[in-house]
């Protein structure tokens, strides 16, 4: 895509963070209310405004407290952050309560409050926004030395707004668990042990509500005796802090094996007359925990694996067959480049999750595995045998020890002749490695093993093909006189096969602009490549003067000539700049769409003719069009408009309506939200136009030179007498007159035929073009000496000009000269 720069720079996020942020939120918001639905909110907080951490607190049952109720981003206690202020104390967050309007605080006016000193990172932005509508605030913390700008403050806003929305007017970090639970929700009371359970809950333990008393002594008799003290832990609330609790266990069933259940909670702060209280739900995890004999879960993962079509899928696919029904607490899987490692897939992927001195071999998404610190895995890879060591190895280096304390599997993942990568498997707890365990490992070692090799041959080529297209598009588009021009190129997602979209703006004489897009058939290299040839050859043909229909016409030949079963379509627009004119060219494309300064929109009813390539001998219509200032054009390929889902038209239709409700001011922004809900089956090129008219037209005169023994003179009078009618004094005519004779009697006397003078003025700047029929460019002498009697007239308007050069024409060629006039 062109037009974009990256987000953290800050250079376009004026143009595009809050409209997205708002975009993002009513999706989030819109979504069915879950457990889940707050924190996605507060995760829009780290993507749009820039925070490392988001966190929204709501007012306790109390009245005095503002209690955390849910955060996104990096832990809060790096940053010094409680789970609860007071009302009446001197926050941040209870200042921004009480008064109701937001704080935007750098490092010196947090020095003020009295909590500066538990934050361990000095050089903090804070945000405190109150929440409209609710009893609660949300604090955004941000490291970035500009701190929030005026558009990530945009964006905090619309997050309140958005948890304004998610948590309802009386929210509060009781509100979600007042009433009888329902489902598998529960609610404990901590003083009394009194539970509340909603029905699932009770199934679950395989209990009827008649035959239960409401005692949580009833449900913990029913769990594993082994899994009983974790189980206390949380039920115990002397020792704990205010917040968020989860872990597995195991019920007793009569008919059965152990079921696992996984809880998650939060402790609550009680209120007047209230018990603190632990609240949450109770959910059946035994999918997540069979037996690892289990021969189904190894034909998963080589199914996973069957499909997986990049070094990133294989990783995830080992991740999620491997990490969850081993209750491992991180994987990472390389790939083994030469003797380097190079990670692909870490789970967890935050930094904090992995050894300090992983952390410092980190590089951007991933780190390079430091092999040179890890000879133990070297050793692994050399003798190509899965490992294992139990918790308490002490023959294990640092680097991998850290990795699973309580155990760690490293399993080398053997290609095709050679070693493809490794996996490593740790755990925190002590883990018991059992021999149906050890199987699993080894079998799904070989899997993920041969998929890595095709994985990374299919990567190469696919980046290869990918680099070609990149080269083959703009890097980025020409100014205009009198308008602007964005781009997107969007690649499809449906499959990895690169296709043969294209677009183009190329600069022509007499500011006139040729706007091309066009799709070579088929995703491949051989797509792209013609693709490039293509776009090479319309540029080529549109520099030589031709008219458009000529232009796509040469073009078409071409094609046929090339001798490839691929055809290609096309649309080229010429667009006189000047006086607000265009002829359209289709070439089994689909028609522009212009979107007039009134918003309306029309489907331009161009004429068109074959594809590409098809006939050898086809015709191509020409379609006027005009153009007011502040229409905008819109060219795009059959990706945008065509799917099996939608036909031809009503994408187009839709296109227009979209169009007529965009804002043309900010043309990248219309170009993102036309490409909002792009079908990915198909790559998408999108070429927007915004023609604006030109401040200063230009002042044009021409002449046909006729071949008379005083033509140089009759050439100069033309020029003086233009350049007088234009208002420029004499004595800056002089270099425009030696220039014009110069010019003039050099096409007279190496060529034949018709011969032309034009002159251009525009802000002072006169152009000067010859134009002849004889296609040899005038060379330039490398050396005179004194008895030579021509050669000097390049070189005198090659000094007396600020630029010169040649062009093709059609049937010719044009020597031009640009002077700055001083007057």
């Amino acid at each position: 895509m062109t037009d974009v720069v990256d987000a953290d720079t800050g250079a376009t996020r004026s143009d595009s963070a809050p409209p997205r942020a708002e975009i993002a939120l009513k999706t989030v918001t819109a979504a069915p209310a879950s457990p889940e639905r707050t924190r996605r909110v507060l995760e829009q907080a780290l993507v749009f405004s820039g925070a490392a951490l988001a966190a929204v607190y709501l007012q306790g049952d109390d009245g005095r407290t503002l209690c955390l109720a849910e955060s996104a981003g990096v832990p809060r206690t790096l940053y010094g952050l409680r789970e609860g202020y007071p009302v009446d104390g001197l926050s941040p967050l209870a200042e921004a309560h009480r008064t109701g309007h937001p704080l935007w605080l750098g490092p010196a006016e947090l020095a003020g409050f009295p909590d500066a000193r538990r934050m361990p990172v000095q050089d903090l932005h804070l945000a405190a926004l109150p929440v409209p509508g609710t009893r609660g605030c949300l604090l955004a913390v941000g490291e970035r030395p500009a701190g929030f700008g005026p558009d990530d403050r945009t964006a905090l806003t619309l997050v309140a707004e958005a948890l304004a929305r998610t948590a309802g007017p009386a929210a509060g970090p009781g509100a979600a668990d007042s009433g009888t639970p329902h489902g598998n929700a529960f609610s404990l009371a901590m003083d009394s042990g009194r539970v509340e359970v909603g029905d699932d809950l009770l199934d679950l333990f395989g209990l009827e509500r008649e035959a239960f008393d409401g005692r949580v002594e009833t449900l913990l008799g029913l769990t594993v005796p082994e899994d009983l003290p974790s189980l206390m832990s949380v039920v115990e609330a002397g020792h704990m802090s205010i917040g968020e609790r989860e872990l597995e266990f195991r019920v007793l069933r009569p008919d059965g094996p152990p079921r696992w259940l996984r809880l998650r909670g939060r402790l609550l702060p009680g209120g007047e007359g209230r018990p603190v209280r632990l609240a949450g739900t109770v959910a059946d995890a035994s999918a997540l925990r069979p037996e690892v004999t289990d021969v189904a879960r190894v034909q998963k993962l080589a199914a996973a694996l069957a499909t997986a079509g990049t070094v990133r899928d294989v990783g995830q696919a080992v991740v999620a067959a491997l990490r969850k029904p081993l209750r491992a607490d991180r994987i990472a899987l390389a790939e083994l480049e030469n003797d380097r490692l190079v990670v692909t897939v870490l789970d967890p992927p935050a930094p904090e999750s992995w050894p300090e001195l992983w952390q410092s071999e980190w590089r951007t998404e991933w780190p390079d595995a430091p092999v040179r610190a890890m000879p133990t895995l070297a050793g692994a890879l050399r003798d190509g045998r899965a490992r294992i060591w139990p918790a308490g190895s002490a023959d294990l280096e640092p680097a991998l020890a850290e990795v699973g304390p309580g155990g760690l599997a490293v399993l080398p993942l053997p290609g095709v002749g050679r070693m493809a990568g490794a996996c490593l498997i740790g755990w925190d707890t002590p883990h018991d490695f059992g021999p149906d365990e050890r199987a699993l490992l080894t079998a799904s070692a070989g899997l993920a093993g041969q998929a890595l090799t095709r994985a990374h041959a299919f990567d190469a080529e696919h980046e290869l093909v990918a680099m070609l297209q990149r080269q083959l598009l703009p890097r980025r588009l020409p100014k205009l006189p009198g308008g602007v021009a964005v781009a997107r190129y969007l690649p499809a997602t449906a499959g990895l096969e690169v296709g043969g979209d294209w677009y183009d703006v190329i600069p022509l004489p007499d500011h006139h602009v040729a706007l091309v897009i066009g799709d070579v058939q088929g995703h491949s290299a051989g797509a792209a490549t013609l693709m490039g040839q293509m776009r090479t050859a319309l540029r080529a043909y549109a520099a030589e003067g031709h008219p458009p229909d000529v232009v796509v016409a040469h073009a078409n030949r071409l094609l046929m000539e090339l001798e490839t079963d691929l055809f290609a379509t096309c649309c080229y627009v010429d667009v006189d700049m000047e006086a607000g004119t265009a002829w359209c060219v289709r070439a089994g494309h689909p028609p522009p769409v212009l979107r007039h300064p009134d918003g309306a929109t029309d489907i331009a009813e161009a004429d068109g003719g074959p594809p590409l390539g098809v006939l050898d001998r086809a015709e191509f219509p020409m379609t006027p069009l005009r153009l007011l200032p502040g229409t905008v054009i819109a060219l795009t390929t059959d990706g945008l408009v065509e799917s099996a889902e939608l036909d031809i038209d009503t994408g187009l239709d839709r296109l227009a309506h979209e169009l007529s409700v965009s804002d043309p001011a900010h043309l990248g922004l219309v170009a993102d939200a036309l490409l909002g809900n792009a079908h990915r089956g198909d790559d998408v090129a999108l070429l927007l136009m915004r023609y604006d008219g030109m401040a200063v037209r230009p002042l044009r005169e021409g002449w046909t030179v006729w071949r008379v023994p005083e033509a140089a003179r009759h050439a100069r009078r033309f020029t003086k007498r233009s350049l007088r009618a234009w208002g420029v004094p004499a004595e800056a005519m002089d270099t425009a007159l030696l220039v014009v004779s110069e010019l003039v009697t050099n096409a007279l006397v190496h060529t034949d035929g018709r011969v032309r003078l034009d002159l251009t003025l525009i802000h002072r700047r006169l152009r000067i073009a010859v134009t002849d029929t004889s296609p040899r460019t005038p060379v330039k002498p490398t050396h005179l000496g004194w008895e030579s009697t021509g050669g000097r007239g390049i070189l005198l308007v090659e000094a007396m000009s600020d630029a010169w050069g040649t062009v093709p024409v059609s049937g010719g060629k044009q020597v031009w000269c640009e002077l700055q006039l001083a007057y």
